[in-house]
């Protein structure tokens, strides 16, 4: 079996093409200085410009960088599980290509991966050179993902992170989740994530790829991954318990009716109609609701019974097998 490298790092890249030549062989100095065996994988996410040369025309100057072209952009996420997929480093960072993380953080993060023992390490950039456009919805950002996670890190969405080998194993991810690989590791177990403050150098090179839709589709998916962590074993749990408490309400309100009809009616009054009463309506439907959500939950069952996926758990270790 052949020895694992010390680091992979993985560089999802899209447009830029100037600032490459000077990261790579910024990583290089680093790796060389401390003598890490290490490869870079670059994953080209549907780049126009030359990007991809850059990629190749150092490939063929050294063996140890590697690269991913995708045929059109699919998203950080994508790119990130891609090269998560490729890695061969016992220790596996990602740092944008930008050049706004410094690769002289390597040494640090992978002693806290390999020394401390840690299964992340997130980037916290302290000191921000971004406009006030996008540092107020990050820290907004950071304050909801905190709370949702119980994860207490400051910057989430901070590029520069370090992983355990099979932490990126363990993991798949898509959309825009790649914000939230913490939160996915400690679904899957691993409980120890870390952060290390970060220096983020001013941008050099291009334009900065931000918009504020990826707020809103990192919230979005935020929202699915606190659901499925929660329930996506146990879809009834959900469904059926609203379904339950919404059936009970509208048969407590049937029963309630009935029981003001009966009273009004004992005491030598003439009551309404049951049924000619507008809450009677809403009852109706919270029942019919109600059934509805019960259903929901128990088709979510048999799927979930039925699912190839319903055995694969993440095992840590194994003695005499």
């Amino acid at each position: 079996m052949l020895n694992k490298l010390d680091i992979s790092v993985i560089v999802p890249c899209k447009d830029e093409e100037e600032s490459l030549p000077e990261l790579f062989e910024w990583i290089s100095r680093v790796m060389q200085e401390h003598g890490f065996s290490y490869e870079v994988i670059v994953i080209d996410d549907g780049s126009t410009d030359g990007s991809w040369e850059v990629v190749k025309n150092y490939q063929e100057k050294k063996e140890n960088f590697k690269g991913i072209q995708f045929n059109r952009n699919y998203g950080k996420s994508a790119a990130l599980n891609e090269g998560f997929k490729a890695s061969s480093g016992e220790v596996v960072i990602t740092m944008d290509a930008d050049m706004q993380d410094s690769p002289d953080e390597i040494p640090d993060l992978y002693k806290m991966i390999k020394k401390d023992g840690y299964d992340i390490v997130s980037g916290w950039k302290k000191v921000r050179h971004d406009p006030i456009t996008k540092t107020i919805p990050t820290k907004i950002y950071n304050f909801f993902t905190r709370w949702v996670s119980g994860i207490k890190l400051h910057d989430f969405n901070c590029g520069l992170k370090a992983y355990k080998s099979k932490v990126v194993k363990s993991v798949e991810i898509y959309g825009e989740m790649h914000r939230y690989i913490p939160f996915i590791a400690k679904w899957h177990g691993f409980r120890k994530i870390g952060e290390k403050v970060v220096e983020h150098r001013p941008r050099k090179y291009g334009v900065t790829k931000f918009g504020l839709e990826r707020f809103v589709n990192g919230f979005l998916d935020l929202l699915s991954i606190s659901f499925v962590s929660k329930f996506g074993k146990r879809p009834m749990h959900f469904f059926g318990t609203l379904g339950t408490l919404s059936f009970l309400l509208g048969a407590g309100i049937v029963v309630g009716l009935i029981a003001q009809k009966l009273y009004i009616n004992f005491q030598g009054f003439k009551a309404p109609n049951v049924t000619e009463q507008w809450v009677f309506f809403v009852a109706l439907v919270a029942m019919v609701v109600g059934v509805q959500l019960f259903t929901a939950g128990f088709l979510g069952e048999l799927v979930t019974m039925n699912s190839d996926k319903k055995n694969e758990y993440l095992i840590s270790d194994k003695i005499g097998l």
